[in-house]
């Protein structure tokens, strides 16, 4: 059975459970959802750690402005990798983006929840339609 045929099967297990379409989905990816949530705690608990035990305790103790500055640090970087075509450095680089983005996010009372909350309301509308809607440019 090939992994396609696999997931069909996985998936329809959870349809008679009442699941929507996103806990498919997450009950899909299972490896990539636990890694970010495991994550997202460790990131709320060494928030209250001293700034001298924990870097996370350390972005937390030199503000928001500080957090959203190493955000845009790795975002930097991980452009420079995308031209370069470097895969190798942009993995790591993506993952330091999405490290200080989480960190960021934890700061501002939020969670991977909300972040796939509206990814989910966005879901099945084009891009150009969702950017109109927010009155973008």
């Amino acid at each position: 059975m090939g992994a396609l045929t696999a997931l069909f099967f996985e998936m329809i297990k959870l349809v008679p459970l009442g699941l929507d379409e996103q806990a498919i989905r997450r009950a899909s990816h299972p490896a990539m959802t636990n890694i970010l949530k495991s994550l997202e705690r460790t990131i709320l608990e060494r928030r209250e750690a001293e700034s001298d035990q924990s870097y996370v305790a350390s972005l937390r103790a030199k503000g928001r402005a500080k957090m959203a500055e190493k955000l845009g640090e790795e975002a930097t970087e991980a452009v420079i990798a995308a031209v370069l075509d470097d895969k190798a450095a942009m993995t790591g680089e993506a993952a330091d983006l999405l490290f200080h983005l989480m960190v960021l996010l934890a700061d501002m009372d939020l969670s991977l929840d909300d972040v796939t909350a509206e990814l989910a309301r966005r879901e099945g509308l084009s891009g150009l339609e969702e950017k109109a809607a927010r009155g973008a440019s």
